[in-house]
């Protein structure tokens, strides 16, 4: 039962026995506490006389009639009484009864009596119900609180809530336990975020590698093409096709390894640091296995906010695109304006259509023109997503070809 139930059905159980004390003090009241209260007064009166006190100052002071049998009128008087419904009491004397002690008017003396009963049967009723409500408080504070939190905390962390701090209380008798559950708590939030950060570790390292080594299988097949081209030896040949094909099952298991770890990674960690403009015409040099590469004119001189690991992937991606979909030369111009620094990167092939240009930067869609064409729909996606997380920006329209402008903000 719990204490709330407990305080309740005690307190039903002191209200009815006031109440049946209450009830009893007036049905016996003719009886059991008339009689505590004259013979008291009898047995004053007795030591009174006892000690000579007269007769007169008795009845003054005790407000009571004495009668003694040697009265002349003793039975007339003594029948009055008994018909008035007196108090009327024997007055002995060694032993023998030789009068009566007579009290006619006694409501005043009964009721007070009778209310100072009742006062201290409720003071006693109410004090019994404090003591008793006052116990069960602290059973409940000290014993009963501290087991309910920790079973409300213990459901907490069996749904994986880690973050709900167990308050610790200076006088908890159960403070050594609450202290234990906490520190429990701590280590498991503090293990859970290792195993996060670790995981997310493993998969932003496998994702980097997969889309890193992508680059030079990338550069095998180019140059397996073009020995396919120029080479006549038929022996020779062969072995490049076995390169051309083993590379193309590499490409595809990494393509393949890159989807997946994605899917559960969603967002690829950027690091924007400040760097110089320059350094960008040199990534520009380092893709030129993929075709001819121009670069209009030169980059203007400034510090910019960007990421070299995820720059040159963003730019891999595009030029990557463009050999694969183009076949053109690609031409860059860069373009400082007071923000920042765009770089337009032109091909010259037929472009995209219009009702694909919403859809190309969305994670895994492949255009109508991908067909027989190796690759896994993520180029463009990955490129707008690293662009803003670096404070970037991509756009692309159709103009002659397809046109990549990216921005990078100045510091």
């Amino acid at each position: 039962m719990k204490l709330k139930q407990i305080a309740v059905v005690f307190t039903i159980i002191m209200v009815a026995l006031m109440l049946l004390i209450n009830m009893q003090i007036r049905k016996d009241e003719k009886s059991t506490i008339d009689m505590v209260f004259y013979n008291g007064e009898l047995k004053q009166i007795e030591e009174e006389l006892a000690f000579g006190e007269t007769r007169e100052a008795v009845e003054q002071r005790h407000e009571c009639e004495m009668l003694l049998c040697t009265d002349e009128d003793y039975s007339r008087r003594l029948s009055q009484c008994l018909e008035n419904e007196s108090i009327i009491l024997d007055y002995e004397k060694d032993g023998e009864i030789v009068g009566k002690f007579i009290w006619h008017e006694k409501s005043s003396k009964y009721d007070a009596l009778r209310e100072r009963l009742q006062v201290q049967m409720i003071c006693t009723c109410v004090i019994i119900l404090l003591t008793v409500y006052a116990i069960l408080f602290l059973v409940y504070r000290y014993y009963v609180k501290p087991f309910r939190t920790l079973q409300e905390f213990s459901a907490e962390i069996a749904k994986g809530n880690l973050e709900l701090a167990l308050p610790i209380e200076k006088h908890n008798f159960f403070g050594v336990f609450t202290e234990s559950f906490d520190l429990m708590r701590q280590e498991l939030k503090r293990a859970r975020e290792s195993e996060y950060q670790a995981n997310i570790s493993k998969k932003e390292l496998i994702a980097e590698l997969s889309h890193d080594i992508k680059t030079p299988i990338a550069t095998i097949k180019a140059t397996c093409e073009v020995m396919q081209v120029v080479e006549t030896k038929q022996e020779t040949l062969d072995k490049v096709g076995v390169i051309a094909s083993k590379a193309e099952m590499i490409d595809n298991l990494i393509g393949n390894m890159f989807h997946a770890t994605l899917e559960e990674l969603e967002v690829l960690k950027v690091d924007v640091a400040e760097e110089s403009s320059l350094l960008i015409p040199q990534m520009f040099q380092d893709f030129r296995y993929y075709g001819q590469i121009v670069l209009e004119n030169e980059i203007p001189e400034c510090l910019l906010l960007y990421d070299k690991l995820r720059l040159q992937q963003v730019l891999d991606n595009i030029l990557n695109n463009s050999y694969k979909y183009a076949g053109t030369v690609v031409k860059v111009r860069f373009r400082e304006e007071k923000e920042g620094v765009f770089i337009e990167i032109r091909d010259f092939g037929a472009g995209v259509s219009e009702e694909e240009m919403a859809l190309i930067r969305e994670k895994f869609y492949r255009g109508s023109n991908t067909g027989g064409k190796s690759g896994s729909g993520l180029g463009l996606y990955l490129a707008s997503n690293f662009m803003e997380q670096m404070g970037g920006g991509m756009e692309y329209y159709n103009e002659k070809g397809f046109v990549v402008s990216l921005f990078l903000a100045k510091v």
